[in-house]
């Protein structure tokens, strides 16, 4: 009976209890499962990093600076490309701007010119925009006033906005540029601004346009309104009928002033890039006007304005003293206006 309790039979499958994994065996395991899955993350912390980056580098490559075109090197400091404040460039962010500004002075054609440029689809000329005083009280307002000038910021009539290819404005030299020459010429050259000097040969034709011009600020000849300029023949015969009294005492004094003024103006500014034109040379030959769009580096367009000259007749008749101012003037180094003439 007892060996019958010993033994088996062969058919009979026994089945024996697992053996009990060991506590430490877990705790291999445990830190095993915890070390990979903190690597996991850590992985995936890199690759998120990682892709920022790339963002951030594409965001960057989207607002380098534009380029300036391919010009000589001396060239590349007058290419601008401004971002105003007061508006967007749009598609013509990267067009490159030109900063000028035309000198000149009183009833010397400045005005005229200025309409010429302005035809041009791609020049914004802003105006006598130092007319007013509180702008050139001292050099940190003309500073400042070019600053936003430059900028594009300065908003008229004539400004084309986005896609100007070049902008400036006219300025009188007894509007703050004598009193503050040596800033505005450091400026210019810093900032790259180029400098377009428009002057009258014949002075004593200016100083006509000059009493005239006062004359009807007061009398106000056109229907109780002063212009300084006309755009119909009607309006300028009606102006040229005033014929000035010119005082001959003082004449030779006002003519040796104004021709210094000149002579000094280009003598402070001869370091900026400029250009040399005279009223008479314009009027006359209007190739003269393809300079000044190859000076400002612009493509060519024919130029025009509705502007209406007023004097346009030989001096003897808008003088209503022209014996005496002959008389003045013959035997000095201003004789030569008296027979100096042009016809348009």
């Amino acid at each position: 009976m007892a060996e019958d309790l010993c033994f088996l039979n062969k058919d009979t499958l026994v089945i024996k209890a697992p053996k009990k994994t060991p506590l430490l065996l877990r705790l291999v395991v445990l830190l095993l499962a915890m070390i990979c899955g903190l690597y996991i993350c850590l992985i995936c912390l890199k690759q998120s990093s990682h892709s920022s980056k790339i963002k951030f580098l594409k965001f960057l490559v989207i607002k380098q600076p534009c380029e300036a075109s391919k010009i000589k090197a001396s060239e590349t400091p007058h290419e601008h490309f401004p971002r105003p404040d007061t508006f967007s460039r749009e598609e013509c962010e990267c067009n490159p701007v030109r900063f000028f500004a035309i000198f000149s002075m009183q009833r010397s054609g400045s005005g005229w010119f200025e309409t010429l440029l302005n035809s041009h689809i791609n020049v914004s000329s802003n105006g006598e925009i130092f007319g007013s005083k509180e702008r050139r009280n001292n050099a940190s307002m003309i500073i400042q006033t070019l600053d936003k000038v430059y900028n594009l910021d300065w908003l008229t009539s004539a400004s084309k906005n986005e896609c100007s290819a070049a902008i400036g404005f006219k300025w009188m030299l007894n509007q703050g540029v004598m009193n503050h020459h040596k800033e505005i010429v450091k400026y210019f050259n810093r900032r790259g601004v180029s400098a377009i000097f428009l002057f009258r040969r014949n002075l004593l034709r200016r100083m006509v346009s000059l009493l005239a011009n006062s004359y009807d600020s007061r009398a106000k000849l056109l229907n109780g309104t002063h212009k300084s300029h006309v755009h119909s023949s009607k309006e300028a015969q009606v102006l040229a009928k005033y014929k000035p009294v010119i005082n001959t005492t003082l004449l030779i004094r006002n003519l040796t002033r104004d021709d210094k003024t000149t002579k000094k103006a280009l003598q402070d500014f001869k370091s900026t890039r400029h250009i040399l034109l005279y009223y008479e040379d314009v009027v006359v030959n209007r190739t003269k006007l393809v300079d000044v769009l190859e000076f400002l580096r612009l493509p060519y367009r024919n130029l025009t304005s509705n502007q209406v000259k007023i004097h346009s007749g030989p001096l003897a008749k808008q003088i209503d003293n022209w014996d005496d101012v002959q008389k003045a003037l013959n035997g000095t180094s201003y004789e030569s206006f008296l027979h100096e003439d042009y016809q348009l």
